[in-house]
């Protein structure tokens, strides 16, 4: 397949910086001045940090205010199999050829200065959303908050803080406290912010900074509750109660995310019909996703196989829950991990639900752990382990030896995004 007009200058774009994180603002604030400052010109913005489920969250309120009649921008990072994904231009995901012109536009406009791909990307991104009208629009962080391509904002409409997990150290410290100070720097002067589940350590840190800047928060346990009772969710705040329809996406963490959308919702002042499509609607690839078509799924014969991106401790905890929580039936992974990862940390709590493990290293991917020391890792928390030159390799062997079982593809996001590639 030949390179699309887009990927020609992504690739392009990669070599305007020898690192691929640098956290700093000034290549930002430079590039945006060269374009005319999109950010101030922007549709009422909803900015979203955190270690994880903000992708979760933004794509319920989306579903939220798209199901009130609203158009929306998005964007989100990394993306799975295309580029595109990215961002969402009035809903819809950007064409090949208004991506194309954009990139090249903000290319132009660099001059050939140093700048990272996220950055420079995010200014297109910010550059392609003010040309098309909408009525919101949601950002959210790549990594941390403080220093983060998207915190250009001066005065968003709202902002959210989902769980802070340690994930990251070694751009945002090696503490929670720390973490919560990067994730926290998306507050701005007297602009509320939802903030979502935390550990006491992260919140007191959230909440010492919101008093500095007069920011009202919206905390969950405090300002508001979410629960599920009867197979319904239901969430209380100040103005009432909604019993509302459990969140397409699953797992009990989606409750905590769904909670952080309706504050949202409720916050900026729409009803039921609302809340109820953000529960209803929500679509969010690669989030314990069930696969039911396409050459892995045929390769899979009765095998269930599923997906999931997440990557860090707080995750596999989450996706060992989730797992406890299906009916009973043989559980067999398939994982390949990037080598900035807690590994061990990942997967400790996934030995305890799973019956086996298969590595594999990540097609395409620099930083990817190779298959063996992903096996090795796995070993060592208790998981029977084994390795594969691919996914599709060790789908039919897990097939052959047990063929009425699960299969969870799992351990990245790039992994996910190989996978929907080839089942495409």
């Amino acid at each position: 397949m030949s390179e699309s007009g887009s990927d020609i200058i992504l690739d392009r774009m990669m070599s305007l910086h020898p690192k691929i994180i640098d956290l700093t603002l000034d290549r930002v604030w430079r590039l945006l001045h060269a374009v005319d400052n999109p950010q101030d010109r922007l549709p009422p913005v909803i900015h979203l940090a955190g270690t994880n489920g903000k992708g979760s969250t933004l794509a319920m309120l989306r579903a939220g205010l798209e199901g009130a009649g609203k158009r929306v921008h998005a964007y989100t990072s990394p993306h799975l199999a295309r580029f595109h994904e990215r961002i969402r231009l009035a809903g819809d995901l950007i064409s090949e050829d208004a991506l194309t012109e954009v990139l090249d536009r903000a290319y132009a406009a660099n001059g050939g200065d140093t700048i990272t791909y996220f950055e420079i990307t995010t200014v297109a991104a910010l550059m392609a959303f003010v040309e098309t009208p909408a009525d919101y629009t949601l950002l959210e962080t790549g990594l941390g908050g403080r220093l983060d391509a998207t915190n250009v904002v001066s005065k968003p409409e709202l902002t959210i803080i989902t769980p802070i997990s340690i994930d990251h150290t070694q751009f945002l410290g090696d503490t929670l406290s720390a973490i919560a100070g990067e994730k926290a720097g998306i507050l701005k002067r007297g602009v509320p912010c939802i903030v979502g589940p935390q550990p006491e350590e992260a919140l007191e840190v959230i909440e010492a900074r919101a008093a500095r800047l007069g920011c009202a928060l919206l905390a969950q346990g405090q300002h508001w509750h979410m629960g599920q009772e009867r197979g319904r969710f239901i969430f209380q705040d100040e103005t009432g109660l909604l019993d509302l329809p459990m969140p397409a996406l699953i797992g009990p963490h989606q409750l905590e995310n769904a909670g952080a959308a309706i504050a949202a919702l409720r916050q900026l002042g729409y009803d039921d019909t609302a809340c109820e499509a953000a529960m209803r609607d929500v679509t969010w690839p690669a989030r314990m996703q069930r696969l039911r078509h396409g050459p892995l799924v045929d390769a899979a014969g009765d095998t269930e196989l599923w997906l999931d991106g997440g990557h860090n401790p707080a995750a596999g905890d989450t996706l060992a829950k989730v797992l406890a929580d299906l009916p009973d039936r043989p559980t067999h992974l398939i994982c390949g991990m990037l080598n900035t990862k807690d590994i061990a940390g990942y997967l400790r709590p996934l030995a305890r639900v799973a019956d086996s493990l298969t590595a594999v290293s990540i097609p395409g991917e620099a930083n990817t752990l190779t298959a063996d020391v992903t096996a090795r890792e796995a070993r060592n928390v208790g998981l029977d382990a084994s390795e594969a030159a691919s996914v599709l390799d060790a789908i039919v062997a897990i097939r052959k030896t047990d063929p009425d079982s699960r299969i969870l593809i799992c351990g990245s996001l790039y992994l996910a995004g190989s996978v929907l590639k080839m089942n495409g």
